[in-house]
């Protein structure tokens, strides 16, 4: 039944609350029984603001209470959409259901690199010091030389002078899009996006634009098409293991992209977290746009994400700028982080936990692989993550909660899905969040039983 044939003005008598809680409460308890499946679009606010006789202001304060709970997503430009609540941190506990859902870096010896480079820092009083006084926005110069280091692993010149530190690549990405956007700016991306930068766009009102991809991702002629008819400048992409698709452009593909981004005058963002765990990852679309890019990366993703750490490289004059975004956001990033990162990046022990990510990575791979046979799905050799379009006549909000109550814990499609792009029918798995291989093994046997099961299911009234 559609959503507001579902909702009428009944759910207004009770005067013990406030209008918006009611609504809010109404559409929740049709999402939670099941009548409001994961994808439906909600009502426009206007429309159903008229059926109920309340103000469009009262169902957008309740839509945005059903966000706060976790069951919806807005997206921009397209309305609001009903969402499973979050369940699990990423930490599960014991009799907790698996958790395929959550993209975040393996434990590995992390944690005692960390206890090392504490030893280390407090055997050194000038650094010491240095870490616990106000640095210049970019960053210590000690530290932009650190993340210029880690960036040639991206193919840059290892230039300081390009690199700004920030608290991660979600804040790097907000700094720099509020030193280049303004509200109503559009800013493409790929049709399955981010979310995180899905999340920054809503809170600048930013119009985002999905552009169309293939197995290596965004496609050239597509981002020509709407940079020609959009009047877009800005790009956001991930050219390699792009999240959730596990997409990665060959060197072609990335030049093809420069080209066009070069013709039409594209400021690029390119996120590159996840291609920090590849052996040997290709050139960054931003060496060929070295004016008009700004490459993003961070530790997230090969360590523990709690170390809030990331990089910026960008042509100094775009930098300065947005050092002064960094400065009315939060005047620096920690120092105590960045050197933590630094001293990780000098002594190799950086490159250590990479191999020990891959590793694991492989081992966790080696053991869900052999279970998913026969099912379409993407992956790739150096990436945790597994691209699933599910079997007829399987829908992703009925079979993402399926396997929630069978006990796992996995993501659909419409999480990436950006704005009046149709989400396919897929579930993207996360092999990282898994407390062991035993669980994966348990986890991967319960995904095939409940695919199998799909046609009785599909029967249901």
């Amino acid at each position: 039944m559609p959503a507001d044939n579902l909702i009428t003005p009944a759910c207004l008598q009770d005067r013990s609350k406030p209008r918006y809680q009611a609504i809010a409460d109404e559409l929740a308890q049709h999402i939670l029984n099941g009548q409001l499946p994961t994808g439906e679009r909600l009502p426009p606010q206007r429309k159903l603001a008229q059926r109920l006789g309340v103000t469009a202001g009262t169902v957008s304060h309740a839509y945005a209470l059903l966000e706060q709970r976790g069951l919806a997503t807005a997206r921009v430009g397209d309305g609001t959409y009903v969402r499973l609540p979050e369940q699990g941190s990423g930490v599960l506990d014991a009799g907790q259901p698996i958790d395929l859902a959550h993209n975040v870096a393996i434990p590995t010896d992390d944690a005692q690199a960390l206890a090392e480079a504490l030893q280390r820092l407090c055997t050194d009083a000038k650094a010491l010091r240095e870490v616990l006084s106000y640095q210049p926005e970019a960053g210590h110069a000690r530290h932009r030389q650190a993340g210029a280091q880690w960036l040639q692993r991206f193919g840059t010149r290892g230039d300081a002078q390009r690199v700004m530190v920030s608290h991660g690549a979600q804040h790097g990405l907000s700094c720099v899009l509020r030193t280049l956007a303004r509200p109503g700016d559009a800013l493409l991306t790929e049709s399955l996006s981010y979310p995180g930068l899905q999340a920054q766009a809503r809170m600048m009102r930013l119009q985002l634009v999905g552009i169309d991809m293939d197995g290596e991702g965004m496609l050239p002629e597509a981002l020509d098409h709407a940079a020609r008819h959009i009047g877009a400048r800005l790009l956001y992409c991930t050219p390699s293991l792009h999240n959730p698709s596990n997409a990665s452009m060959s060197i072609e593909r990335r030049e093809a992209i420069a080209q066009v981004a070069r013709r039409h005058n594209l400021l690029l963002l390119e996120d590159c977290v996840h291609a920090a765990a590849q052996a040997a990852p290709l050139p960054a679309v931003s060496t060929l746009l070295p004016e008009q890019s700004f490459l993003l990366a961070s530790l997230s993703k090969v360590a523990g994400p709690g170390l809030r750490l990331g990089y910026i490289e960008a042509a100094p004059h775009w930098l300065s700028k947005v050092a002064a975004s960094m400065r009315a956001d939060c005047w620096m990033a920690a120092p105590l982080l960045a050197e933590v990162a630094s001293d990780w990046i000098a002594s190799g022990r950086a490159a250590q936990l990479i191999a020990q990510q891959r590793a694991a990575i492989a081992q966790r791979r080696a053991v869900a692989l052999p279970l998913l046979q026969g099912l379409d799905h993407r992956s790739d050799p150096e990436s945790p993550l597994i691209w699933l379009p599910l079997p007829e006549p399987w829908r992703a909000g009925q079979c993402m909660a399926a396997l929630r109550q069978a006990g796992v814990l996995v993501r659909a499609a419409d999480h990436f899905a950006v704005g009046r792009s149709a989400a396919p029918h897929a579930l993207r798995l996360s092999l990282n969040a898994a407390r062991s291989v035993a669980d994966i093994e348990r986890a991967c046997h319960t995904l095939v039983a409940v695919l199998q099961a799909a046609p009785a299911l599909a029967m249901e009234p």
